[in-house]
């Protein structure tokens, strides 16, 4: 019986040396890279240097190790083709049945501070190539890339002698997309530097998390992936207390709220439904934001999601659970709050930093047979800039109004389009009273937002009525009718892009009702 050969070349030695013990003690000869070999040897496990068998040292500051027909030959012969069985014991080539690789650490290496050089000399080429090869030939050689599969690799050579077709299946299946992983990876980093990372491919690549129940809908199966940047935005990292795995529309609504309230750095809430924000304030802590935003449109509240930026109290934990809803993502809890909320039957209680999601990060929508990405709308005003903008009507906002138009300003862009947002400030606090999303006609948002406003009487002035509120606007007013609905509603003070072919009717408009209004010059759009 022909003794077995495993090929093994590791950058991560995590487990190597037990694995190696194990498949020694079942007979398996192992050829090895100067590095791993030495590794090996540290610890009692004889490993023949693969320079040894190729006659030909490692050159290039190991940049060139395995490359070679002695190696390749071993690794592509079928075993059941005469022909190859002939050329590789002419040449003297030791067929290999085991290759365990994994590769120089490009990806961790990027996301710290590193020189391009850095990056090249991080990129791996023959362990590239063993894998590409073995993974070919999976019918008759193993390839293992993950330290996770040791366990099962070794218990299949310890009961069989070998590892079965199925599993080598499996096994070559991880391979590829091990290695797609890493040409996706460094495809995308140089594409950032060389192309500003529109080039003429663009891929993503993701690992699956776990498959859904359904995603939007129950007859349309799901699965959700993390894709393969390094930094710490993943939503579903996010510390878990309660509640049933996360469905597709969750997922997508705790991914808003969380964008909602790291918008600001004061205490915020917001309350989520249909991935439409129904509900967003700031406050002097984080009762008050609730409170506030709760109010805004409790209605719509109803079995919605909650997002905070901040530590959730006991106060906010009992008054939750006067109502139902989905699901509650925040910064961090009060022992007691998290007690007090895992008594509601099938809530999701997730712990997630709104500061931890990445700004750098593409905005990615499909249609029939293809998609189109963007960067994310991470663009608002700071307050220095809002007071540098022009204001265009007789009447100038006040310097409450003006607080309220930063708020505002930044809750619109994540309003669906037409998208129209009504706000007030005072010295502790800026929170949304109506918001209109998702119309198609802008006028129709604005009665909405101001009918909102009016049905839950957000606030206890004049009934509840929107008098004296900064409303904004996602895009231009094409029309002066939606300036005459907010004078209707008692609107101060309007904030928007400006551009429309009608802006001096619309300037005109707003004059006649002594409203102020103020141009941005930024579109905020969300289809």
């Amino acid at each position: 019986m022909n003794t077995k050969v495993c090929l093994i070349s590791v950058y991560d030695k995590q487990g190597i040396v037990n694995f190696a013990k194990g498949i020694r003690n079942a007979g398996y000869k192992i050829i090895s890279t100067s590095g791993t070999a030495k590794l090996l040897a540290e610890n009692d496990v004889c490993a023949e240097e693969i320079s040894d068998i190729t006659k030909f040292p490692e050159i290039l500051n190991g940049r060139v190790k395995t490359l070679h027909p002695a190696i390749f030959g071993g690794l592509l012969a079928n075993k059941n083709n005469e022909e190859h069985i002939s050329e590789i014991k002419k040449h003297n080539i030791l067929p290999i049945d085991l290759v365990v690789v994994n590769l120089y650490p490009f990806k961790e290496v990027i996301s710290k501070e590193h020189s391009v050089d850095d990056a090249i000399e991080n990129i791996d080429i023959g362990g590239v190539c063993l894998i590409r090869a073995a993974a070919k030939n999976y019918k008759n050689v193993a390839v293992v890339v993950n330290p996770l599969d040791y366990e099962m690799a070794g218990n299949e050579i310890s009961n069989n002698g070998e590892i079965s077709l199925a599993v080598r299946e499996k096994l070559c299946v991880k391979a590829y997309a091990y290695v797609s992983d890493y040409d996706i990876t460094i495809h995308n980093y140089f594409s950032k530097r060389f192309e500003n990372g529109f080039g003429n491919k663009f891929f993503i690549f993701g690992e699956k998390i776990y498959d859904m129940r359904y995603g939007e809908n129950p007859h349309q199966n799901a699965a959700v992936y993390k894709t393969g940047n390094i930094d710490k935005n993943f939503l579903l990292d996010s510390v878990i207390y309660e509640g049933k795995k996360l469905s597709f529309n969750n997922i997508l609504d705790l991914n808003l709220a969380l964008n909602v309230v790291g918008e600001f750095k004061e205490p915020s809430c917001c309350v989520i439904k249909h991935t439409i924000p129904c509900g967003v304030a700031s406050g002097k802590n984080l009762d008050e934001a609730y409170k506030l935003a709760y109010k805004c449109d409790s209605k719509s509240a109803f079995g919605g999601i909650f997002g905070f930026n901040g530590r959730v109290t006991e106060y906010i934990a009992n008054e939750l659970n006067k109502i139902f809803f989905e699901c509650i993502i925040a910064g961090d809890y009060e022992d007691e709050a998290i007690n007090i909320l895992k008594k509601k039957k099938n809530l999701r209680i997730l712990k997630k930093d709104a500061g931890g999601l990445s700004s750098g990060e593409y905005n990615i929508r499909k249609f029939s047979g293809g998609f189109m990405i963007q960067d994310e709308d991470k663009r608002h005003l700071t307050p220095d800039e809002l007071k540098n903008l022009p204001v265009v009507t007789n009447k100038k906002p006040t310097g409450e109004e003006y607080k309220a138009m930063v708020f505002v300003e930044k809750v619109v862009k994540h309003v669906r389009s037409n998208a129209i947002v009504l706000a007030k400030s005072d010295e502790t606090s800026n929170h949304t009273v109506g918001i209109g999303s998702g119309q198609t006609s802008r006028v129709d948002a604005v009665k909405i937002s101001i009918m909102k406003a009016n049905e839950n009487k957000c606030n206890n002035e004049d009934n509840g009525l929107t008098y004296g509120s900064v409303l904004a606007s996602d895009a231009f007013f094409p029309f002066r009718d939606g300036i005459d609905e907010a004078a209707n509603g008692g609107i101060s003070v309007v904030i928007q892009p400006g551009g429309s072919i009608r802006d001096k009717e619309v300037i005109e408009a707003c004059n006649e009702h002594n409203i102020a209004m103020v141009f941005t010059n930024i579109r905020h759009f969300l289809h």
